[in-house]
């Protein structure tokens, strides 16, 4: 699809609304008036500022047929700059949707984090405004917002929590048995990299010591600790006791509110490795079966069985875990509304903390996707039917959504909802979702997130992606880890963006 962007600055959302529509084509972004050669769908947006206003024109070519639409938004409007480009995009919106004869329930949002967008509106306008502008203007449906201000309730008492010196330590394991047909994430399958593991888990420490010192240095105060991946439990027993009393020995647990680790395969459990967790001091696991359909976990190349993940729960309730998290994926290849309902209903009868409802994102690098086309076409209302089943179902069964998120070329442009029984809510899913306060990582493809204390500022600083370049460029990374330091310290200056912005540069 071509996309053309003439006179305005607001290319990444029309891109995203773009993808949205048409989620397994390449969006080819052009600039200027002139118009270029026009495949079947091409999009043009265009602004021009006369006598102080904007006017703006979008068109869209759709199966050989184009239409286009024209509004107009004062330049002297307080905040033009972003309503401007709502203006536009629900100029485009409203093209796509009669075109394609779909309306996406999130309307024109495309951020990944709605939940935090409307505690700002509401925060600057009041709830009842907020929930009016979210439907009227951004195009949210009735259901969506309903589901986002429950969520915003249920998050507000665990944001209190945190503190200015608070923050989350994230551990990364890129390593998997076996690679999801649907995964994008950077993560080795344990027949590809066995030999680097003994290494890894060795430099691993190391980096979780010098970031233990880092955060001693600067006063913080740890609220929760993640671990994951990848499957953490691939790791041998060993291995994983060695990361977790890495934790114990560097970082003060005395604060720390919660410690997960995603032992989301179910084949790689043994008591073995929940006995070293146990020792540990972990408070919660996350069991994904994602289904409970044995065909489709072997068309997604699961390499486990839904005998194996109930085994897994048993093992680890019966060794005293009471605070365990199920995954489960609406959408996948094969399964059925009904199939859906039954993974469902099962997950429902184990009973677990908390349920954790995903939609398939089919990104670009996944096996299902691997020729770009989209070779798995997902049906937009019956994965909306899932979602709701799964609404329905899980607040009759005493959960709440507690947290939430969107990413890219998700099924039905839907989202990710946390489901908790209340007091079993994850701390540390809320907070990386609204960067609510600094998240120290390590590990290959872990990404640091500083937050400034005083303000919404945040500073990346990453890690190397793999864990070859993690092995053979560790000195390099762990220099990295003194850039927290850098950071704060520049929180504090004269002129806190120039600086952030500077770091940023930097890393």
């Amino acid at each position: 699809m071509i996309l053309q962007i003439d006179g305005h600055p607001y290319h990444y959302e029309m891109e995203s609304l773009c993808d949205i529509f048409v989620p397994y084509e390449k969006v080819t972004v052009v600039y200027g008036r002139d118009l270029p050669e026009t495949e079947p769908t091409a999009a043009y947006t265009g602004m021009r500022v006369e006598e102080g206003t904007a006017q703006l024109l979008v068109s869209l070519t759709w199966e050989g047929r184009t239409e286009e639409a024209r509004g107009q938004f004062p330049c002297d409007h307080p905040d033009f700059e972003r309503q401007c480009g709502i203006e536009m995009a629900i100029l485009l919106y409203g093209l796509f949707v009669r075109a394609a004869g779909y309306e996406p329930q999130w309307g024109i949002l495309v951020g990944v984090r709605p939940i935090k967008l409307l505690r700002q509106l509401c925060a600057g306008m009041g709830e009842a405004e907020a929930v009016e502008y979210f439907q009227s203007r951004l195009r949210v449906s009735p259901e969506k917002t309903r589901l986002s201000v429950q969520t915003m309730r249920q998050e507000e008492k665990l944001l209190a929590l945190s503190r200015p010196e608070s923050f989350s330590l994230y551990i990364s394991i890129p390593f998997c048995p076996t690679r999801c047909a649907y995964c994008s994430f950077v993560a080795q399958t344990l027949e590809q990299t066995a030999r680097l593991v003994p290494e890894y888990v060795e430099l691993l420490c190391r980096e979780l010591q010098k970031t233990a010192q880092v955060a001693q240095d600067l006063g913080l105060r740890l609220e929760t600790v993640y671990v994951g991946g990848g499957t953490p439990t691939s790791l041998s027993a060993p291995q994983l006791g060695t990361v977790l009393s890495a934790v114990r020995e560097y970082f003060s647990l005395d604060t720390c509110r919660e410690w997960t680790v995603e032992a989301g395969r179910p084949d790689t459990f043994s008591k073995e490795k929940l006995r070293v967790m146990q020792e540990a001091g972990v408070t919660r696991l996350s069991i994904n079966p994602q289904t409970f359909d044995d065909r489709v976990l072997r068309r997604i190349g699961r390499g486990h069985t839904t005998e194996q993940t109930l085994e897994a729960f048993a093992m680890a309730r019966g060794m005293g875990f009471g605070n365990i998290n199920m995954d489960l994926i609406a959408g996948l290849p094969g399964e059925t509304e009904e199939g859906f309902c039954h993974s469902l209903e099962e997950a429902l009868r184990l009973s677990p903390e908390s349920i954790t409802v995903h939609t398939l994102s089919l990104k670009r690098s996944s096996r299902l996707n691997q020729d770009g086309k989209g070779t798995f076409v997902h049906n937009a209302d019956a994965v909306g039917a899932m979602l709701r089943e799964a609404q329905e179902k899980l607040s009759g069964g005493g959960y709440r959504p507690y947290y939430l998120y969107r990413q890219s070329r998700m099924a039905g442009n839907l989202e990710n909802t946390g489901w908790a029984k209340p007091g079993y809510e994850n701390l540390y899913n809320v907070y990386i979702m609204d960067e609510t306060h600094t998240i120290l990582a390590c590990g290959a493809g872990a990404v640091s997130k500083v937050r400034d204390p005083g303000s919404s500022q945040l500073v990346r600083i990453f890690n190397f992606k793999y864990p070859h370049e993690y092995r053979s460029r560790f000195a390099e990374m762990l220099e990295r880890k003194d850039k927290v330091r850098e950071t704060y310290a520049r929180f504090r200056c004269a002129d806190p963006v120039q600086e952030i912005e500077k770091i940023a540069g930097d890393v």
